[in-house]
Formats: structure tokens, sequence, C-alpha cells
């Protein structure tokens, strides 16, 4: 069975963003909005951070324009909260930052035989909605993690070396110290 399509395939293409469907269904081309696949996006002690005791704030920024798939941040999402959860016992704030509207499509081309029958070759070729991506800018934010003491910052670090394979494009990481 076919899964996924890879990602460089959505990536790092020229998009503009896409979630327009029609109320009057002939004019609409997305006939499904795929469901979000992100649960969360706050996670930890968010009071903590609003009274500013958690006040190291590490921000995972990118560095390209990029498209990124919502299944690549809630796959971070779940690695980042329970490494963070596991340390630090709900002593920190996390955050994701972008929300995923764009709507991916997929014109489904079979090969072999009897796939004559249900192809119709770019003749229809909006393609159906295969999933949701977030469009990120140069510099955008990713996600943001905020922390009580200096161990923490390292490891922080530590976990965003870790889910660079999981999302498209280069990333760099920003630190700021909000008491001063």
């Amino acid at each position: 069975m076919a899964g996924l399509r890879k990602a460089s395939a959505y990536s790092k293409k020229r998009v503009l963003p896409y979630t327009r469907t029609s109320k009057k269904k002939g004019k609409s081309y997305v006939k499904t909005v795929p469901q979000q696949k992100i649960v969360k996006f706050a996670m930890g002690r968010e009071r903590l951070y609003a009274r500013g005791k958690l006040p190291h704030v590490l921000t995972l920024v990118s560095v390209e324009n990029v498209q990124i798939r919502h299944n690549a941040l809630e796959a971070c999402r779940q690695y980042i909260n329970k490494k963070l959860d596991e340390e630090f016992n709900g002593q920190y704030f996390f955050r994701i930052i972008p929300y995923s509207h764009h709507i991916q499509r997929e014109n489904k081309m079979i090969t072999g035989a009897g796939a004559d029958r249900m192809q119709t070759g770019m003749q229809l070729s909006f393609g159906k909605s295969a999933g949701k991506s977030a469009i990120v800018k140069l510099n955008g934010r990713l996600f943001m993690v905020a922390v009580g003491n200096v161990k923490a910052i390292s490891f922080t670090r530590k976990l965003y070396k870790q889910i660079k394979s999981k999302l498209p494009g280069k990333t760099k990481v920003l630190y700021e110290d909000i008491r001063k």
C-alpha cells in the first residue's frame, strides 16, 4: 500500500498558501480538508513562563524558506515534550509556533497493467488533498522552549540537534534571557 510521498516532493518548492474551499460545491476544488495532526501547541507550565520563572528561552529558527508537514511537526513535538517532561518534571514551557494551513495535493499516477482506466493524465490534474503543511519563511520560528536554569539550556540544545533530521531545511537555535 502506498503511503506518504517523500517530503522533498513538497518541502522546497515555491508555493502560495492554498486554503480556499468554496461554499458552492461546484466551485470548490478542494473537496476535503485533511485533519490537523498536531494535537497540542503549548505544553508544560505556561503560568511559570508568564510570571518570569522560566527566563531562558531557546527558539528553533528556519534559515531558509521551507514547507514543513504537519506530521513532521507532530513527531518533533512528541519527542521534545517527552524528553523535557522526563528531565524537568513539568518545569518548562514548550510551544509550537507555525500552524499548518496549506493543503498539499497529489495527482496520483499509477503505472503498470490496467492503469489506463484509473488515470485522467493532466486533464483533471488539480489533485486530491494529501496532507497539510506550514509554510515557514526565512528566519521563521518553529519551536520555543523556556527553561529555568543553565543546565536545562544545554539539554534543550541537544534536543534541537536530535530533531534536525525530522525537519526539512536548515535550522539554527536562538537564545534569549528574558530577565534582561
